[in-house]
């Protein structure tokens, strides 16, 4: 959503989230004491209540609300017995369109696929792939398990996609935009440290989802010819900065466990 454009196109040194997400904004989070670089600002709410919700806009006057709530762990979204993940989205774009169509909100949807990132949890595949590249390259483990190899998937950069985000509510009017690359992942995770996934690479009926698709693959020309949007970082980069994140990481692991610290086994 978009307050008036005089307003949405100034810059603002600071930003205000809910307070909903914490343990993944410690990377950028500085303690408000600090007032020289604190630039971010926490507010607890109920998201739950739209009430609490409503608060929090009425007094924070926001410019531009970015709505990124939602449970993106497929698997997770079934095994919790809440709304399946593709539904909800489906749910909650046709929201958006519906309000903007009937009370001239500028509110926009974005169609993301999948948008990665050192910072992106190990129960998802790509730090699933990209951790176990690390500790096979070290010898901490040999094997990695995934489920359904066959559908192909679509990767780019998060980064890129935030900023697509902010470029759709830039725009003089709201709009609907797919966001996406058009690249895939596994083998070249293990091809840039010299290894064939498939000497490692395990499928497991465990990790299959109940309802498969069996190709995620896109079409950003809108996006890219409306906002002039395209990716910064290219996909090998995306790869790349990945591996080295998780051999970081491996290689501390290593240390551990060749001091008798930890058990190799006990790690993902």
């Amino acid at each position: 959503m978009r307050m008036a454009k005089a307003r949405r196109r100034r810059r603002y040194e600071s930003s205000h989230f809910l307070h909903a997400a914490e343990g993944q904004l410690h990377y950028v989070y500085v303690d408000p004491h600090n007032a020289a670089k604190a630039r971010m600002k926490l507010h607890n709410a109920d998201l739950s209540d739209a009430s609490s919700l409503r608060r929090w806009v009425d007094s924070l006057l926001p410019d531009e609300v970015y709505n990124l709530v939602a449970q993106s762990h497929v698997a997770v979204s079934f095994e919790s017995e809440a709304s399946p993940y593709a539904a909800a989205k489906v749910a909650a774009h046709w929201y958006t369109v519906n309000y903007r169509e009937t009370y001239g909100l500028f509110a926009c949807n974005g169609i993301l696929f999948n948008h990665e990132s050192p910072r992106r949890g190990q129960n998802f595949v790509t730090r699933m792939i990209t951790r176990a590249v690390g500790r096979i390259r070290l010898g901490l483990q040999t094997n990695v398990f995934l489920g359904n190899l066959s559908p192909a998937r679509d990767w780019g950069f998060d980064g890129d996609y935030v900023e697509a985000m902010w470029m759709r509510l830039q725009q003089d009017a709201a709009g609907d935009y797919v966001v996406a690359t058009e690249e895939e992942f596994l083998q070249a995770a293990f091809g840039y440290v010299g290894l064939d996934w498939k000497d490692h690479v395990v499928m497991d009926p465990k990790y299959f989802r109940p309802a498969e698709v069996d190709s995620l693959r896109s079409d950003s020309t809108k996006a890219r010819k409306t906002l002039g949007w395209k990716p910064k970082v290219g996909f090998q980069e995306l790869v790349k900065m990945m591996v080295d994140h998780d051999l970081e990481i491996a290689e501390r692991e290593k240390v551990l466990v060749d001091a008798g610290y930890i058990d190799a086994q006990q790690q993902p």
